[in-house]
C-alpha cells in the first residue's frame, strides 16, 4: 500500500525528519520525508496496509516531541505489487 503524506503546523519545521523515520523504520515502513519551503512536512509511506493506517494515526494524534501538527493529508492511496523503496529515508 502506498500513500503521499503532508503535514502543516505553525513551526517551520513541524515534524522532526529524523523521529518520523523512526517511527516508520519501527512499523517496518519504507519511502521518504523532507520538509519544504511552505514550512511543511511531506513524504511517502509504503508498506502493508494496516502498518500505513497506524503511521497516519500516529500523525494525527502524537506526531513528533514539541511538535503541533494542525493538519495531516493523506492522498494518491492505492496497492502497490512491489515497494518502490528499501527503507525509510530522510531526503534534504
Amino acid at each position: 500500500h502506498r500513500t503521499t503524506t503532508s503535514l502543516a503546523g505553525p513551526s517551520f519545521f513541524t515534524c522532526k525528519r529524523n523521529v518520523l523515520q523512526a517511527e516508520g523504520k519501527k512499523l517496518g515502513l519504507v519511502g521518504w520525508v523532507q520538509n519544504t519551503d511552505r514550512g511543511t512536512v511531506q513524504g511517502q509511506l509504503q508498506g502493508p496496509i494496516s502498518k500505513v493506517r497506524r503511521m497516519q494515526e500516529w500523525l494525527e494524534t502524537k506526531g513528533s516531541p514539541k511538535s503541533h501538527i494542525d493538519r495531516a493529508n493523506f492522498s494518491n492511496e492505492k496497492v502497490i505489487l512491489k515497494l518502490d523503496y528499501s527503507e525509510f529515508q530522510i531526503v534534504k
